[in-house]
């Protein structure tokens, strides 16, 4: 056989294997539209509450401090806003330190709990959940929905249609907008929206948006987790046996068998299943749970509710479907989550990424002085022969109006002087502020070519607002 003959047969073989395999897990790859039905329960009740704290992304833009909007991201002036603080670029490591925080913590909960995450948090199934709940107070239920799809058009279907669509674009435009004014002042924006004042990058942002959230979790839904999103691909290396995720007992629910009414069950040739498939319809991904683990599963739970209420209405103990470890399910032994080497991994990377935010929180400070003495030449002799140094000052005024500071030293040289001490240095608001500084000092008195001096600036109206830096005097050689 020849070389390419054989790399075709590979690629065949690849090919049927990858088909055989999305077979055996039932994967909808976009043919058809899941319609899951909803059901009462614990985890749909928790998914509910999680949802809900997505109401911070549309309304907590709109919150008010001092006059100006208190959580605001200025990309236009290179501020971030957090009610009293101001954060420069200057800061951008504790944005590192967050970034790591946040990244760390999705991989501690993914390894201990799997996909959570997309489960009840994720901004794309919240927004599919949202939307089937609106389409399903419209269309009817799951059942009603599949019908209304494969009925031909009439003006009934055309009327549901429209009003499910027009809701859907109203709140894909609401979404649009509530993304945008966390970059740009809300009222300020409202007003430029409704004046058809935007600027283009805004009716650019805006316009992604709303096509973005209209298709993606109205009409893929499902098939932007399976296909577009990394993570279900990441998740994979992240977890082990002993990580919990939504998982059927098939030791309890095998064989399986159908219950009819009337008709006695003989459990001992039969399992708890009964092959009811409601763990199927309300699956928002259209996975059967039974098939075991597989990648469209979001571990949302919703599959356990199912599950336990048929457990309940057949006389049933709960549980068949439920957030278990492999370890559990094939009976081997189940470490605690203290025992986890990578639990204690988790929680020293954060303790420093947690640690670092807050050592920078703390030490912001209103002002920030960098001080950088003249090299060419190091020093200056003067006429009456006092040695004088020169010194660029940057002052970062991290407040949100102009001051002016004045400027002293400690240490240094006896008798030593600061030129025009007196003058007050406008610092603007929002940016480094630079301006040159002289110092000078009698001969006699310099006995080191190098010495240590530490220059402050502080506010002429409050004092306590300073900043301090130390450099260095040079003289000649001793």
């Amino acid at each position: 056989m020849s070389e390419s003959q054989q790399k075709a047969g590979t690629e065949v073989v690849g090919v049927t294997s990858l088909y055989h395999e999305h077979e055996e897990w039932h994967v909808n790859s976009g043919e058809a539209t899941i319609h899951a039905k909803r059901m009462p329960g614990r985890f749909r009740t928790i998914k509910y509450i999680t949802e809900s704290f997505w109401l911070v992304f549309f309304l907590g833009a709109y919150l008010r401090w001092n006059g100006k909007q208190a959580i605001l991201f200025d990309i236009d002036n290179r501020q971030f806003h957090f009610f009293s603080m101001t954060i420069l670029p200057q800061d951008i490591w504790m944005l590192s330190l967050l970034l790591l925080l946040l990244a760390m913590t999705l991989f501690a909960v993914t390894s201990v709990a799997s996909r959570v995450f997309c489960g009840y948090f994720c901004f794309q199934s919240s927004w599919v959940d949202w939307f089937t709940w609106i389409e399903e107070k419209i269309e009817g239920n799951h059942t009603q929905r599949q019908k209304l799809d494969k009925a031909p058009w009439d003006m009934t279907k055309l009327r549901l249609k429209l009003i499910k669509h027009a809701i859907w674009l109203v709140i894909a435009v609401l979404t649009g907008i509530s993304f945008s004014i966390w970059f740009v002042d809300a009222f300020d924006y409202w007003h430029k929206l409704v004046t058809f004042s935007l600027p283009v990058i805004g009716w650019v942002v805006l316009f992604m948006f709303v096509v973005g959230t209209y298709i993606l979790a109205g009409f893929m839904r499902e098939q932007a987790c399976m296909w577009l999103c990394p993570y279900a691909r990441i998740q994979a290396v992240m977890g082990d046996a002993q990580t919990i995720l939504p998982a059927y007992d098939e030791s309890r629910g095998e064989p399986r068998g159908k219950i009819r009414r009337g008709q006695p069950v003989d459990e001992s040739k039969t399992g708890d299943c009964i092959d009811c498939y409601q763990c199927v319809q309300v699956c928002p991904t259209g996975i059967d749970i039974r098939q075991g683990q597989q990648l469209g599963c979001i571990t949302c739970g919703l599959c356990i509710d199912a599950c336990d209420s048929i457990m309940d209405k057949i006389g049933r103990p709960r549980g068949l479907i439920r957030y278990a470890s492999l370890d559990e399910l094939e009976g081997r032994p189940v470490k605690k989550l203290y025992q986890h080497p990578r639990t204690w991994v988790y929680v020293a990377i954060l303790l420093l990424a947690l640690s670092g935010i807050v050592y920078g929180l703390t030490h912001l400070g209103a002002l920030t002085l960098r001080v950088a003495p003249e090299r060419q030449p190091l020093f200056v002799r003067m006429s009456d022969g006092s040695i004088q140094n020169k010194y660029t000052f940057k002052v970062l005024n991290k407040t949100d109006k102009d001051l002016y500071v004045k400027v002293s030293a400690e240490g240094g040289i006896k008798d030593q002087i600061i030129v025009d001490a007196d003058q007050k240095q406008l610092a603007i608001h929002g940016k480094a502020t630079a301006f040159t500084v002289f110092v000078k000092a009698p001969e006699v008195s310099i006995h080191k070519e190098v010495t240590k001096l530490q220059f402050r600036v502080e506010n002429v109206e409050e004092p306590t607002m300073a900043a301090e830096y130390t450099t260095m005097f040079n003289g000649p050689k001793q």
